[in-house]
Formats: C-alpha cells, sequence, structure tokens
C-alpha cells in the first residue's frame, strides 16, 4: 500500500462564502511521523484533538452514499441517526467517564451491526443488531500488546500437531483445540486461527487501529485514506461516499488517534485511606482469588516486551499494517501515565484482570422471563459457534482494572452496580457466582470493596504497588500518592 507523503490542510469542500473552517484543519503524515518530524507529544497531542473533534461537513462528516461497513448505499439515509449511524460527532462523545477516553453512560450505547443495513433501520430491537455499552480505553495498548504475544504464543504451539484434542497455553490462559486431517476445526473462547482479538466485547477486533477505522466510518462518517482512497483492488474510490471530500483521514491521523489511545493511562487499585476500609479492601482481593473469580479475572500478565509498536502485523485487509513505517513507545516510561510495572527481564506486568478469551455466562437459572443480562443478544457478530451453543453467547471476559470508574455494567450498560453483575454470572462463572452467594454479607462487601478500588486514577488513596504495613501487622503492596 502506498502511502502519500505530502502533509495536507482539510479542502473544505463547504459551499463558498459559508462561513465555517474543518474542525481539523490541518493532516499529518505517516513518513514525517516515522522521520521524526513530530515529537511523541507532538503526536499525542494531535491524537487527542483527532479524538475530541466534532467533525462537521467540511472535514468530510457523513457518509451519504456508503453503509457503515464500506458498502454503497441504495437507499438515502439521514446525516444523523442513532440506530445505524452516523450517530456520534466525537469519538469523545461516547468515550467520556470519568475523563476524556473512559467509558460510556447508556445513554451512549452503539447498535452493532445496523450500520450494515441499507435502508437505514429505525428499530432497536435486538434481532436487527446488539445493543452495547462503551467500554473505557484504558490501558488498551497494553491490552492489544498482550493479544499479540498471546497469538504468536499459540499459534506456535498448534504449528505441526497432529490429530486429536489438543490444550494450549499462553500468559496462564488454556485454549483447547481440536485438529482433524490436519486442520485446526474447533478452538475454546477463540477463532480457529488462533488470533486473539482483544476489542469489541465480543472480541472481534484484532487492533486499536481497526477499532479506529471502523469506528470513524461508522459513528461519524469519516473514512481513512487506508481503507478508501489507497484501496482500489477492494473496489473503492477516494471519494466512496460521494461527499465530495478524499482524505478525510490519513494514515498518519490514524497512527495519531490510535498512539494516544494507546497511550492512555493504565487504571490502578486505588485503596482508600480509611484503615478499616483497607483491610476490608484487603481482605476481598483474597476473597476474589478464593472463590475462584481470578480463574477468568486473572489478576496479572506479564508482557515479554514492554514496547507498543504501531501498526499491529494483524491487522486485516483495509487497515493499514506496513511494519516498515512502524512507530513505537516504551509502555513504561513513556506518554501520560500512569504506566505499567516494567520487570527487569524487559517486559512489563498487566494488572488487567481478563484472560481475553471468550466464555459463556449462560444458562437456564440467569435468563428467566424477559429479562437477560449476559445473555441478551440474537446476532453472532462473527463469534464461531461452541459445539451446541451459538456464537452470541459467547463474550471477551470482561477487564476489570477499571471496574471502580466504569459503572453502569453488563453488555447493555443495564446493570447498576457490581453486586448485581456478580449475581447475574452464569455457565463458566455459575460456581464463582455461587461461591459469592455464600459468603457471609460482609465478606460479600470486602469483595466488592475490593473492585470498587480498581480505577482510571484520580486523585488521593493508595496505589497497588509497593510494601507498606497493612492492619493485621502483614507485607501488603500498597503505596500512597499525592
Amino acid at each position: 500500500m502506498m502511502v502519500s507523503s505530502i502533509a495536507h490542510t482539510s479542502s473544505a469542500a463547504c459551499l463558498e462564502g459559508f462561513p465555517e473552517d474543518p474542525a481539523i484543519e490541518k493532516h499529518i503524515e505517516q513518513q514525517d511521523i516515522v522521520a521524526g518530524l513530530y515529537s511523541f507529544q507532538e503526536i499525542l497531542d494531535f491524537g487527542r484533538a483527532l479524538f475530541v473533534a466534532k467533525f462537521n461537513e467540511c472535514d468530510g462528516r457523513g457518509r451519504p452514499a456508503a453503509t457503515g461497513i464500506d458498502a454503497k448505499r441504495v437507499s438515502a439515509g439521514p446525516a444523523f441517526i442513532r440506530t445505524s449511524g452516523p450517530d456520534a460527532n466525537s469519538c469523545a462523545g461516547c468515550h467520556n467517564e470519568p475523563t476524556v477516553g473512559g467509558s460510556g453512560d447508556v445513554v451512549a450505547n452503539v447498535f452493532v451491526l445496523a450500520q450494515a443495513l441499507d435502508p437505514v433501520t429505525l428499530s432497536v430491537d435486538p434481532s436487527v443488531s446488539n445493543e452495547r455499552n462503551t467500554l473505557g480505553l484504558f490501558g488498551a495498548g497494553a491490552i492489544e500488546m498482550l493479544a499479540r504475544e498471546m497469538t504468536a504464543e499459540l499459534q506456535d504451539q498448534a504449528d505441526g500437531l497432529s490429530d486429536g484434542t489438543h490444550t494450549l497455553r499462553s500468559k496462564g490462559v488454556e485454549f483447547e483445540i481440536v485438529i482433524k486431517d490436519g486442520a485446526l476445526v474447533a478452538a475454546e473462547g477463540i477463532d480457529t486461527d488462533l488470533v486473539v482479538r482483544p476489542f469489541h466485547q465480543a472480541g472481534v477486533v484484532v487492533s486499536l487501529r481497526e477499532f479506529t477505522v471502523n469506528a470513524m466510518n461508522h459513528h461519524h462518517g469519516m473514512q481513512a485514506e487506508e481503507r478508501f482512497d489507497l484501496n482500489p483492488s477492494a473496489g473503492f474510490d477516494p471519494d466512496f461516499d460521494e461527499d465530495g471530500h478524499r482524505r478525510e483521514l490519513t494514515v498518519g491521523d490514524i497512527t495519531a488517534v490510535t498512539l494516544f489511545q494507546a497511550a492512555l493511562g493504565v487504571p490502578q487499585q486505588i485503596v482508600p485511606q480509611d484503615i478499616r476500609q483497607r483491610f476490608s479492601t484487603h481482605r476481598g482481593e483474597q476473597l476474589f482469588n478464593i472463590i475462584g473469580c481470578a480463574r477468568c479475572h486473572i489478576p496479572e500478565m506479564v508482557l515479554s516486551d514492554r514496547r507498543f509498536v504501531e501498526p499491529n502485523p494483524l491487522n486485516p485487509p483495509g487497515t493499514w499494517s506496513d511494519s516498515n513505517l512502524s512507530y513505537s513507545f516504551d509502555m513504561t516510561r513513556e506518554g501520560p501515565g500512569p504506566y505499567l510495572e516494567a520487570n527487569p527481564a524487559g517486559g512489563a506486568v498487566v494488572r488487567a484482570y481478563t484472560d481475553l478469551k471468550r466464555h459463556n455466562l449462560c444458562d437456564p437459572e440467569n435468563t428467566p422471563g424477559a429479562i437477560r443480562y449476559f445473555c441478551n443478544e440474537q446476532l453472532d457478530q462473527g463469534r464461531p459457534s461452541q459445539g451446541e451453543r451459538p456464537g452470541r453467547e459467547y463474550f471477551l471476559t470482561r477487564k476489570l482494572w477499571d471496574v471502580g470508574s466504569s459503572a453502569p455494567y453488563g453488555h447493555r450498560g443495564h446493570i447498576t452496580t457490581i453486586t448485581e453483575a456478580i449475581l447475574r454470572h452464569g455457565g463458566e462463572g455459575r460456581q464463582s457466582r455461587d461461591n459469592f452467594v455464600r459468603l457471609p454479607a460482609h465478606y460479600q462487601r470486602s469483595v466488592v470493596d475490593f473492585l470498587k478500588t480498581l480505577r482510571v486514577p484520580e486523585h488521593g488513596g493508595l496505589v497497588h504497588g509497593e510494601v507498606a504495613e497493612s492492619t493485621q501487622g502483614e507485607s501488603s503492596r500498597f503505596f500512597a500518592v499525592d
């Protein structure tokens, strides 16, 4: 894929004499990023500007002749429509809790797969789309790099295996696979290509860049040149959506906004100063492990390489993946922070409380009547079936490292408390859920107290990290922060 090396200013296609300017007046080029013409901070600042920009007609906002999945539209679509998109002015319109880059309220829910419909739908019925709550992006760079390393390890282990059932292991996570006639025909909790896809609640997107290119088109009608302008073999052209704009987002633009998301600070455990609350938190952390929650919500994984490298070589066609023009930064010391904890071997510790694997939380006991929580979707969205269980029942293990800052909960955001979220677990989470129910009430409160300390960093409190004296005189890994 050829990339233009000429920096450009937005060609505002507003009517002559129309006194308006684009939200983003300047664009940057990938070659200039790689050549070092911009500092890392300048790249992040520009990426943030793209993330918060309220795109307008002069930027090329909207996709009058195209759907949200890169197909030509036959019927006319509205400029904005919540159910099918475009449905937002800016990325930060949905990712804003507790600050830019975070999660979103129910009012910002997205209707996944409806962007493909032509004509657009006015319905929010689950037979037409999967309604999803907005997830936070803090620590997302570390999550993507974990997925890349896990993918490489799993694919290496599977290479050359004989027919039969095998168990692969990566970062403490087990995946059972089945090989028949030399081909991998089934895999537990992952696609049969063994690519760990850590984004979207269904686990169907491989990278922040793919997520960004998709979202810019779906939610804003802002089309990335790497998918449209530079991709004629796929049937695209520089003004595929016929809005009068070309190069709406350059390869460099997408790199900048991807790096901004990848560099967002890592969530931390922020423990209260009050001695009683600290003790309850410490006890809750122990109970979290004892009752089995940590089997899927793995407290920590270790990265072999502490760098975030953009682009991801696993990116699908239409999403830039040329490693000859890559850019990297150290997630243990660069960016706004907080950072990952470095380890002596050159890697880093990621305390995300996930296994990046799909699980089924559905069983007859947790799906009574009309109200369903973790078993509420009718469309598979590319998730493969697991034996007799349909793909729509499988979701990635939720990252809990920001759970204290990311209410509401559940795929649709219709669970209002952490306790409810635990109680709604069934299927593969049934045993841990039942263990929680059997705890005395004050022990249940400790588990919840612990989970509430996992947050996007704010001021005050104690952060999980170093040694201080605990209420029982034990060694406890907490230290004070301003």
